[in-house]
């Protein structure tokens, strides 16, 4: 039954049903890697160093900075006796062997996922295979990718069109590789147009977007033919949560949008309608949700429906230089 859309007499707020997707927010890595941040802060005392944004979310950055961290663009603006930690997206290998030659103590928060992709990459190159990396051009999950190869042994392709037209050396072998946040109908799209044009190129063993990823986006295909707006909450440089909002619109909901904070949602978007659907992209912690909630509620009557489609129970360690001793 739809809920109703206008209050009751009396000037009762209108009520509003709102649909969570499950699962939403942190995923293991980002997890991981924040927690990297505040062991080193904690164990070596402040500032430590971190090299780009540890997770695409200017709330965590923020946070972190408060504690003791200092974010820089490059290794050049980290003191010699100081810890730096490299991101969650993966760096090219040119960055920790910098940090060697110049004896820097740095501990890498690379998703683990991310780094299984390099490791491929790596697996490809050595049996003499070109390859494809399906992803977006300077994102730094892609950058980090392909700096672990000698320049010109990896091709970016980021659409249907390019893998069927991209100019691609054949003379060696083929194989292709997937960033690890990526829309997987897009993706499904890509390899689909890859595989007739090249029907012996090397897949990966498993599917390399990450089941956070493939999670989030799940979790929004079922609630967005139901929802009339979907609330991403996330950030705009951060692939998996646009990938969001592209899924809500493309699986049925009439509009899908992205905030970063409570504060930035406007809930007259929401006025006359009965089901908003509200996500998370995998670098949002659960407190900026609730601060959409709360603006929500400012002006309605919510009433919440969980709409969880799989269960993560995943962890990653932290790196050796962090364990208990």
């Amino acid at each position: 039954m739809t809920p109703a859309r206008t209050g009751t007499a009396g000037g009762a707020k209108p009520r509003l049903t709102v649909l969570l997707a499950g699962p939403r927010g942190f995923c293991a890595g980002v997890d991981r890697a924040i927690k990297i941040v505040e062991e080193a802060i904690r164990r070596y005392g402040a500032p430590v160093y971190v090299r780009h944004e540890i997770v695409h979310n200017r709330f965590v950055v923020e946070s972190l900075e408060r504690q003791g961290a200092i974010f820089v663009e490059e290794l050049d603006e980290v003191p010699d006796d100081a810890p730096v930690v490299f991101s969650a997206h993966g760096v090219p290998k040119s960055v920790p062997a910098e940090a060697s030659r110049r004896k820097l103590f740095y501990l890498d928060a690379t998703c683990p996922l991310v780094s299984k992709v390099h490791r491929e990459a790596e697996h490809h190159f050595a049996r003499d295979r070109h390859i494809l990396l399906i992803g977006h051009a300077g994102h730094p999950e892609v950058v980090g990718t392909m700096g672990q190869l000698p320049p010109g042994a990896v091709t970016l392709i980021e659409d249907e069109q390019q893998a069927r037209e991209a100019p691609v050396p054949t003379e060696r072998p083929l194989a292709f590789i997937t960033q690890t946040t990526l829309s997987v109908d897009d993706t499904a799209g890509i390899v689909s147009a890859l595989k007739d044009r090249f029907p012996d190129i090397h897949a990966p063993a498993k599917e390399d977007i990450c089941y956070a990823t493939t999670n989030r986006q799940s979790a929004v295909k079922a609630i967005a033919p139901r929802a009339e707006l979907m609330v991403v909450v996330g950030a705009p440089n951060s692939s998996n949560s646009v990938r969001l909002v592209e899924v809500a619109q493309r699986a049925g909901c009439p509009k899908a949008i992205m905030v970063q904070r409570g504060r930035d949602l406007d809930p007259g978007l929401a006025d006359g309608l009965g089901v908003v659907g509200i996500t998370a992209g995998a670098s949002a912690p659960e407190v900026l949700v609730e601060e959409v909630l709360a603006r929500l509620r400012e002006r309605f009557e919510v009433t919440i429906e969980e709409v969880v489609v799989a269960e993560e129970r995943i962890t990653f360690k932290l790196p050796a230089g962090l364990q208990p001793a």
